[in-house]
């Protein structure tokens, strides 16, 4: 359990302290302070964000506290325009098809990303991201910077999606209300959703809800894209193989069996189709480049879709007492059209097509024991049954298959003088039967936290989590394991991450915080090769101070991590090498200003990301990713009178026209025996104006 033990030694120390300590009236006030602040840690899946009652979407992270009207003026269109103010964490990829959530340099395949509580974790394609949804459909995102408890699972904590409910766009006793909405963007897309909601009667509601966006090839910052040599390779700026159409239909029907029993069913439908290029995360210098050299086409139709299904089941039962159970399908199938390849290799496959289907269920229950001292116990059970199939002309080739299950039980222990232990146990079994392995994994994991509340504003807040992970299933879309090969011998990842966090809250108008972290992953298991190549080490802090005076609101981050590996005996090339989608220095500005006397919302926010020196990653490259800043200013129109519902949201994002492309997405050159050098940026869109009309009603 390394360093776990003297968490533990000074938990017993601490403990001791405390029952030496006579109570007093603060003592009795703090623990009914506190005893309110854990029922709404319990139901901060739910409570949190059922809060909110406009349209918006509501973001909670560990690592900064966010009001939430800092985020409803992005007119999100992807997810990096909620997330990427959020210390810690980084959305890479411009293309529809290539979201990638990025904490603390871990991509998505390592953390646990779930949409209503459907586990996301698919791995469908290497050039493509593993989350597929839109935006504007959120009610919430809650993110866990980080594994810090054995709720989570997983190597670098977690991203938690929830859809919109209609309980939620309900004006006060309204029954029946709907919403339409237009968007433009002139680089380069214009979107419309429509809703439909309502209270059937006392215990029914229901939402319809629908989203269409048209996507054309946008243009980058500067108006020229190029190549590897720094040489002009397009004069217009256009990133071509990204127009395309994207669909999200979501149904949800929700039942209150009595004031303590609800049921919600939930059917989402997500497609994203277009004529993109074979490799949606590099830049248009390298579908240039192999496109050319062997005479094939650019682009290719291609089909992404997703179907979720979700009955959650929530319960209430006793005082403070609660028990969430969700029941979900979730089906993601990726599709091309490769006759272009065809016509070039003759016996080449046309129609391509990967699916991976995720099953399971998720038991969350949370209870508070009041005795002569205070327990918040929170416990839960996951199953999950993952299954993969590569088909070519609609024929099966391969498939694989993991099942997985785990059982956790934490308890938060108020000992008095606002001091808490929270220590925490969790088994995790895998059945993995891949092309490159056909084993069992499990592991005992142990976390531990200590918190001290330091008067009544200040939180002191010590922890480490013991982490792990079994081998995941090969990528689905080039052969769900075909061709992979076998390593009986593979590992499952270890390791533990230690968290530090001090935070400060005025009560009023001032709060702020930092976490200073270091996480080790044993035998981690480098992507394309399938095996465990060292141990990898993470260091960093997040930081930000919070400020609301009256109308005017501030945030200020400022995030730093680094990555290392110590490579084992045979990978000696990687001794030293960082992860590739690691992030430079990042400092990020929010300003919220409301006129209210005009009902107008403005906002302006920029984000200046450091540089990183050339250095040896993990996806075999020794390239620098260049610093950036880029600023975005919106505002925003909800009158208050009779137009009440209407809301009218111009912005401009990127206004100074930057060229650049997130760390986190696929940066530098490489060089390729046939192609020679390439050039793999993946470049943001430049200067976009937006606009969006809607009305609630």
């Amino acid at each position: 359990m390394r360093t776990l033990i003297s968490l533990i030694c000074l938990t017993v120390a601490l403990s001791a302290w405390s029952d030496e300590q006579e109570p007093t009236t603060q003592d009795n006030n703090l623990q009914s302070d506190l005893q309110t602040e854990n029922e709404n840690q319990i139901n901060e899946s739910s409570e949190e964000m059922d809060a909110m009652k406009v349209w918006g979407t509501r973001v909670q992270a560990t690592s900064v506290h966010i009001d939430d009207s800092d985020l409803t003026l992005r007119q999100a269109d992807h997810l990096s325009d909620l997330l990427r103010s959020i210390p810690g964490v980084e959305v890479g990829g411009a293309h529809s098809l290539n979201q990638r959530i990025n904490i603390r340099g871990l991509d998505d395949r390592d953390l646990n990303v779930t949409i209503d509580g459907a586990v996301q974790n698919t791995y469908m394609y290497h050039h493509a991201g593993n989350l597929q949804i839109h935006a504007d459909i959120l009610k919430a995102v809650e993110l866990e910077v980080g594994t810090n408890s054995v709720i989570t699972g997983g190597l670098g904590g977690a991203a938690r999606f929830e859809t919109k409910d209609a309980k939620d766009l309900l004006f006060y006793g309204q029954q029946f209300g709907g919403r339409i909405q237009g968007s433009w963007a002139d680089n380069d897309y214009t979107a419309g959703a429509l809703s439909l909601y309502g209270q059937w009667n006392d215990q029914l509601d229901f939402l319809f809800y629908y989203n269409h966006v048209d996507r054309d090839n946008y243009k980058v910052g500067g108006g020229q894209i190029t190549g590897a040599d720094g040489e002009v390779i397009n004069e217009t700026g256009v990133v071509k193989g990204l127009a395309g159409t994207t669909k999200d239909a979501l149904f949800k029907v929700g039942y209150d069996i009595n004031v303590n029993q609800r049921l919600e069913l939930s059917l989402e439908d997500y497609q994203d189709a277009g004529d993109y290029s074979y490799r949606p995360d590099m830049g248009l210098a390298t579908d240039e480049a192999i496109a050319e050299n062997l005479g094939l086409p650019l682009v290719y139709p291609t089909e992404f879709n997703r179907q979720t299904v979700t009955l959650n089941h929530d319960l209430f039962w006793g005082q403070h007492n609660t028990l969430n159970t969700t029941l979900y399908y979730n089906d993601s199938d990726l599709w091309r059209n490769e006759q272009g390849i065809a016509d070039v290799f003759p016996g080449s496959p046309v129609i391509v097509e990967g699916r991976a289907i995720n099953r399971g269920l998720n038991v969350l229950g949370q209870s508070t024991l009041q005795n002569n001292v205070e327990h918040a116990l929170t416990y839960g059970l996951e199953l999950n049954n993952h299954r993969t199939r590569y088909a070519n002309e609609g024929i099966r080739v391969s498939g694989e298959a993991l099942d997985r299950w785990a059982m956790y039980i934490q308890d938060r222990i108020h000992l008095g003088r606002g001091f808490s232990v929270i220590p925490g146990a969790r088994y995790d079994y895998s059945d993995v039967d891949s092309m490159v392995v056909s084993d069992s994994y499990d592991d005992v994991s142990f976390a531990l936290a200590l918190e001290q509340q330091l008067g009544s504003h200040w939180t002191l807040k010590l922890s480490g989590t013991e982490l792990f992970k079994a081998p995941e299933l090969s990528e689905v879309f080039v052969g769900a394991g075909l061709g992979d090969t076998p390593n009986p011998g593979i590992q499952a990842e270890g390791g533990v991450n230690y968290q530090l966090g001090v935070n400060y809250d005025s009560g009023q108008w001032l709060h702020a915080g930092v976490t200073l972290y270091r996480t080790e992953i044993d035998n981690y298991i480098e992507e394309y090769s399938d095996n465990n190549i060292g141990d990898a080490v993470m260091d960093g802090f997040e930081s930000y101070v919070g400020i609301n005076r009256g109308d005017f609101h501030a945030v200020l981050s400022y995030a730093k991590q680094d990555s290392e590996i110590s490579a084992f005996a045979g990978y000696e090339s990687f001794e030293g090498a960082r992860l590739d989608r690691t992030i430079g220095d990042n400092i990020n500005i929010a300003l919220d200003y409301l006129w209210r006397d005009k009902d107008i919302k403005f906002s302006w926010n920029s984000r200046w990301v450091n540089d990183l020196e050339a250095r040896y990653d993990l996806d075999y490259l020794s390239n620098p990713k260049n610093d950036y800043d880029v600023h975005d200013v919106s505002a925003q129109w909800q009158p208050q009178n009779k137009l009440r519902g209407l809301m009218i949201t111009l912005g401009v994002d990127n206004v100074f026209d930057a060229y650049y492309a997130s760390h986190a997405s696929r940066t530098g050159n490489s060089v390729h025996p046939r192609f020679g050098r390439l050039h793999l940026t993946d470049y943001e869109p430049g200067r976009n104006i937006k606009a969006t009309v809607s009305y609630q009603f």
